[in-house]
């Protein structure tokens, strides 16, 4: 079975403090309503309230791992709207359902304030009066408040609440973000309570690190261990191909991604918002019956179709993001398992990462004669394990990979493979993903 990856924090968190924060946290289980807590906890503090607010325009990605990390940490995440209605149209075309309207949290007391950036949703945050208030409280409070890509910039430096503090943000607004604080360029940084961070391919890092904050360097160690994260970002990125074969489109590759209550929110994401900045075609499929899902950290996303829809077209690739009860709905759907072998017997492209290969392609005949990975406690399910170790596999036709720590190289080779290795660096490097 393949060992987890724990994570180092230690080059990317440019300020924390030397010593670990005290915190004893063992067990805690917790049951949220909007205006009240039931809490059963074994030696371990009420959960920790976080508010990410969501506004048309955001990134999604930024937004999605941030919310999806807290919660593994045990956060109480409240996802608010600024917009007038629940639904927002995130960037990439990503719809995500939030928890509340913004008006429904200005009296709650927070812990943390996070900001996801993406435009024009960073200056959608700056201009809503509600959120702009909630932030200055929290700063007058002196409790944590953070922000990442253009929302540094664009809403807490405009806020003046930057100020005399080391921050960072996207590099496109570095020289608005150094009139109102002492800008640096580290993946992400701490100042007191303050922490910022540059964008995408940065947020994970930048979650584990709010982790920190909140609840100590034994709880970020404990929740960045299973993510499969990345152990540094250099100038590229490296994944094993095996019996490799051109992979062909026309000019835009069709790319159905399948999504499921229970599917993991950070990789269908990640999946669906690379893909899309790389100019292929995704169509994001419920195999519920509706297209809202709540994902595996209670996320709710919006797919664009039924899969009953999406099964009437063809598609290049087919791919299947993670998460224990996704891949479980994914395997009981007889429709999808049979799409999937006609791409197969039609040596069409298909891949799947996390739980899919262990869960949903191996069953199936999905994997036979090749090699693949999965995620490494469900390694053990596949009948070869001999590549299991890689972070992403490619072989022929097939691609597979780990975890949401991979997801992002997982994407990229999928571009890289349609789209050659050029167009790939060039979207990390725009992601922030590698220098």
């Amino acid at each position: 079975m393949a060992a987890l990856h724990l994570r180092p924090l230690a080059p990317y968190l440019s300020s924390l403090p030397k010593r670990p924060l005290n915190f004893s946290y063992s067990h805690s289980i917790s049951i949220s309503r909007r205006n009240s807590r039931f809490s059963a906890s074994i030696m371990a503090s009420a959960a920790k309230k976080v508010l990410v607010p969501v506004a048309n325009g955001t990134e999604p990605l930024e937004a999605v791992i941030t919310i999806d990390v807290l919660r593994r940490a045990g956060a109480d995440v409240t996802v608010a709207s600024v917009e007038k209605e629940l639904t927002v149209d995130a960037c990439h075309g990503v719809k995500i359902v939030a928890d509340a309207l913004i008006s429904d949290c200005a009296d709650v007391a927070f812990d943390l304030i996070s900001l996801p950036g993406g435009m024009p949703g960073a200056a959608t945050l700056k201009d809503c009066k509600t959120l702009e208030n909630m932030v200055k409280k929290q700063a007058a409070d002196n409790k944590p408040y953070a922000a990442i890509c253009a929302a540094p910039a664009v809403a807490l430096g405009s806020w003046g609440l930057l100020k005399g503090l080391k921050a960072t943000c996207y590099p496109s607004f570095m020289e608005q973000l150094s009139s109102s604080a002492s800008a640096v360029e580290s993946r992400v940084q701490q100042d007191g309570k303050v922490v910022t961070s540059r964008g995408p391919g940065t947020t994970m890092e930048y979650a584990v690190a709010l982790v920190e904050l909140l609840f100590g360097k034994e709880k970020a160690d404990e929740v960045s261990g299973p993510l499969v994260m990345p152990l540094n970002h250099g100038e590229e990125y490296t994944f094993l191909e095996l019996n490799p074969v051109k992979w062909t489109s026309g000019s835009s590759p069709q790319i159905l991604v399948p999504i499921a209550n229970g599917t993991e929110e950070m990789e269908a994401v990640i999946i669906i918002d690379v893909l899309r900045r790389a100019k292929a075609q995704v169509v994001v499929a419920s195999v519920e019956d509706k297209l809202e899902i709540l994902a595996s950290r209670q996320v709710k996303l919006v797919a664009d179709v039924l899969l009953d829809e999406a099964i009437t077209r063809s598609y290049d690739l087919i791919v299947l993001p993670g998460g224990l009860g996704g891949a479980q709905a994914f395997a009981n759907s007889e429709k999808l398992v049979n799409l999937l072998k006609q791409q197969r017997e039609s040596n069409k492209l298909y891949g799947a990462i996390c739980a899919s290969p262990a869960l949903v392609l191996e069953p199936n005949g999905l994997l036979k004669g090749k090699k693949a990975t999965a995620f490494p406690a469900m390694c053990n399910k596949l009948s070869d394990q001999s590549e299991a170790e890689n972070r992403v596999v490619v072989d022929g036709n097939l691609i597979t990979s780990r975890g949401p720590g991979t997801t992002m190289e997982f994407s990229l080779v999928i571009t890289e493979k349609f789209l050659g290795r050029e167009k790939a660096l060039e979207l990390a490097k725009t992601m922030l993903f590698v220098h």
